[in-house]
């Protein structure tokens, strides 16, 4: 135990030493404290932006999903590659011609400064509670169901034991980000993937050697070796393929926290290779994340668990000496601290720039606009916090519950009005924007009455749904009134060999899907 507790107080004392040294000067530029002076080469910004993407809660509830669901959940990861090849060829060349710091100005300049601020304040709200919020819950769980598990921690009440801990991984991953900016964000990120990536390839490792080798996961798991479930299955049917990849339109497109890198690249190649090595990296991801969960149930055989979610913890616990149970554990703290101060940092830039420059202080300053910043990241820690404690009343009260596919139902609700915001964006020529805004909030509306009609409707095809009918209520008088014809290039290639990469990774989707059919 000792030794596990030295390698991990090693890891933060590392990650708070990098931030500090990241700290930016009094003077600095917005440009610098949110873009990093638009530098970051591909590298850089494949490894932040899976590492930003990966949280603990893909190690430990995605985990416990694939402990009940099998190779299905793997769709959520795989999936996204679909929406970072339309990003990487579609949307991010027009973001960057149009050097945008957020995503909400460029819907300014495309839908009007109405649907910025709306995507803006939902954004912030969506991230600042429900993301924020879950990922540091999920960021107290593991520590708790660890170190909790090792008597290394007060034996207080565990709704209460789980509150404080919140407030310290809070508190901890908000400090450096608040000094430093994009740039102290960048540096802890890289150092944070090659932990997360490696800790998981470990305990990937020790989960087939425990099953008994790769053979064994189709032959005592083979049952959960499929990614397309039966249509009336409640939680992942394969008609839930189209609402996942309508999704990623938004979530690889349109998001602020993924894009952030991105849009700070220093030239369109970089960024575009930069993504779709991030794309690559998904398969590494599904692999390390998923492949154990599915093993846990080979492993325990008769002794299943009571809570899924405790498949990842439980094969940490069990099955991994002292000292490696240290470095996974920092790989784990890695996934955490990578997704909350990526969360941290697009709030504050979203606060700053679309709200307090563009609304309430146009005449603000770069120093005043980064102090803005800065007081939104408390905000939006305390909010954060605030949430992070009504996810574990809900854990609590119902502990079989997967809170996976509850967090994506509830953010589903606001994320499916951002896919329309996109595809009006990029793919119609001046659309109505009284309609889109008005589409925009009906797109809740259209969601709910849908969960109240059909609650049997598994949540990815109502949003589906939702995504179709919204678009065709602005693309079809958009159509009638201005044309198809766009007015630029829609496909943006910075390069031969970026072209055939993009390539390759598409095919290599379609051919997964065939072969794990």
């Amino acid at each position: 135990m000792f030794l596990d507790l030295g390698i991990i107080a090693t890891y933060f004392a590392i990650i708070l030493v990098i931030g500090i040294r990241a700290r930016a000067s009094a003077d600095v530029s917005a440009e610098e404290y949110f873009l990093s002076s638009r530098s970051l080469k591909w590298p850089t910004i494949a490894m932040s932006t899976i590492a930003t993407n990966i949280q603990a809660g893909h190690f430990v509830s995605m985990a416990g999903s694939a402990y009940l669901f099998g190779l299905a959940q793997a769709n959520l990861e795989i999936n996204a590659i679909f929406g970072i090849l339309i990003a990487t060829f579609f949307f991010v060349p027009l973001y960057l011609r149009m050097r945008v710091i957020t995503i909400s100005q460029f819907f300014e300049a495309k839908l009007g400064p109405k649907v910025a601020l709306a995507y803006a304040v939902l954004m912030i709200m969506l991230y600042a509670l429900l993301y924020l919020g879950t990922a540091l819950f999920w960021a107290a769980y593991v520590i708790d169901g660890v170190f909790g598990s090792m008597g290394a921690l007060p034996q207080l009440d565990p709704a209460v034991r789980l509150g404080l801990l919140v407030v310290a991984t809070g508190v901890f991953s908000a400090a450096y980000t608040y000094l430093g900016g994009l740039r102290a964000v960048v540096r802890t990120d890289i150092v944070q993937f090659v932990l997360l990536v490696g800790g998981g390839i470990i305990t990937l490792s020790v989960a087939i050697h425990y099953l008994g080798g790769w053979s064994q996961l189709w032959s005592s798991t083979g049952h959960l070796m499929h990614l397309h479930l039966p249509r009336d299955h409640d939680t992942l049917p394969w008609t839930a393929l189209f609402g996942m990849l309508l999704l990623n339109l938004n979530y690889w497109g349109a998001n602020q926290v993924i894009l952030q890198r991105a849009l700070a690249a220093k030239s369109l190649k970089h960024a575009q290779v930069g993504l779709l090595m991030g794309g690559v990296l998904k398969y590494l991801i599904a692999l390390i994340v998923i492949i154990p969960g599915i093993a846990m149930v080979g492993i325990l055989g008769d002794q299943q668990l009571d809570d899924p979610d405790l498949a990842y913890i439980t094969l940490v616990n069990t099955y991994l000496p002292a000292g490696v149970r240290g470095l996974i554990l920092c790989g784990l703290f890695a996934s955490i601290m990578s997704t909350l101060d990526s969360i941290f940092h697009s709030v504050a830039t979203l606060w700053s720039v679309d709200i307090y420059r563009r609304h309430l202080r146009p005449d603000a300053t770069d120093a005043q606009v980064v102090r803005s910043g800065r007081h939104a990241i408390v905000a939006a820690l305390v909010s954060g916090v605030l949430f992070s404690f009504v996810v574990i009343y809900v854990k609590f009260g119902n502990p079989a519950f997967p809170l996976t596919h509850w967090f994506n139902e509830l953010s589903y609700y606001v994320k499916n009005g951002f896919v329309l915001l996109v595809l009006a964006a990029v793919f119609l020529l001046r659309p109505s924007r009284r309609l889109v805004l008005a589409t925009l909030f009906s797109s809740v509306l259209l969601y709910l009455a849908l969960d109240i009609a059909f609650p049997e409707m598994n949540y990815f095809v109502r949003s589906a749904w939702v995504i179709v009918v919204t678009f065709a209520a602005v693309a079809i008088p958009t159509i009638a009134r201005n044309g198809w014809r766009l007015d630029q290039a829609l496909l943006v290639v910075s390069h031969p060999s970026v072209a055939r990469f993009g390539t390759a990774l598409a095919v290599s989707l379609v051919v997964v899907h065939v072969v794990f059919h």
